[in-house]
Order: structure tokens, then C-alpha cells, then sequence
């Protein structure tokens, strides 16, 4: 019979947590998605939600990249995405947020609302480098 005998994976859910869910997790869903969508699902989230993404994040993911970030994207509560895999908290900097379960990696990046350019940059290549990296473990 055709397909028999044929296993086929699921692709791991990823989840990037923060407490707001406006900026470093919603850039790192959109570079997942970017970069890195043939070994895993992107996902963001946080304990709260803010009505706008963080609109230095959405300029600059735009410019950078050519994503839009509002076109597909929104501010989510973690009991609004599927149940994670893998579960990384973007940084502890401004509260670390309660998901029910231990982080499997915690990023430390820094929260660069209402800082320069140079600094969201720097953050958003950081995001964009860790990415990059997990897809690499993942693919092992």
C-alpha cells in the first residue's frame, strides 16, 4: 500500500515568551518564520497583551527584512497559541512572565522600547543570530 510503513514528524512548536508580547517576541516569531520555518513553527506570546506591536519594531523588521509584522501578526496570551515544545523567554529584564511550566532557554535580550535605532538593531540581529542557531540544534 502506498505510504506505508512511511513516519512522518511533526515539525516542533516553538514559542517565544515575554510579558507583553509587542516587540522581542513578536520580531522573533516573524525571523522564525523568516529563517526558519522548514525545521520549526513560530509562535509569540505573552502574559499580557498591548493593543499595538511596538511600531520601532514593525519599521525596522520592515525595512530590514520586508516583513510586516501587522499583517499576520498580533498580541497574544500564552493560553492563545498551541502548547510549546520548546518555550524561550526573551529576557527577564522587565518581569519574567508565568507560563504554567520551566523555560526551556531564556535569551536575556534586553527590552529596547523606547531606545534608538542602533539599539532595537542590535537587538533584532541578536534575535535574528539565536534563531539561526536553534535552527541549526533542531536540524541535528
Amino acid at each position: 500500500m502506498p505510504g506505508e510503513g512511511i513516519f512522518v514528524m511533526s515539525k516542533p512548536k516553538v514559542a517565544f515568551i515575554c510579558v507583553h508580547n509587542s516587540c522581542r517576541s513578536q520580531i522573533a516569531e516573524a525571523l522564525g518564520k523568516h529563517s526558519a520555518s522548514d525545521v520549526f513553527e513560530s509562535y509569540s506570546a505573552g502574559t499580557e497583551t498591548k493593543p499595538q506591536m511596538n511600531q520601532d519594531a514593525v519599521r525596522l523588521m520592515k525595512r530590514l527584512y520586508g516583513i510586516d509584522m501587522e499583517q499576520k501578526q498580533y498580541s497574544k496570551l500564552v493560553s492563545d497559541i498551541p502548547e510549546p515544545d520548546i518555550a524561550i523567554s526573551m529576557g527577564c529584564n522587565v518581569g519574567c512572565p508565568f507560563i504554567g511550566r520551566p523555560f526551556d532557554g531564556n535569551w536575556e535580550l534586553d527590552d529596547p522600547t523606547g531606545k534608538s535605532d542602533n539599539e532595537f538593531l542590535k537587538i533584532i540581529k541578536e534575535i535574528e543570530s539565536k534563531i539561526l542557531q536553534l535552527k541549526k540544534e533542531l536540524e541535528n
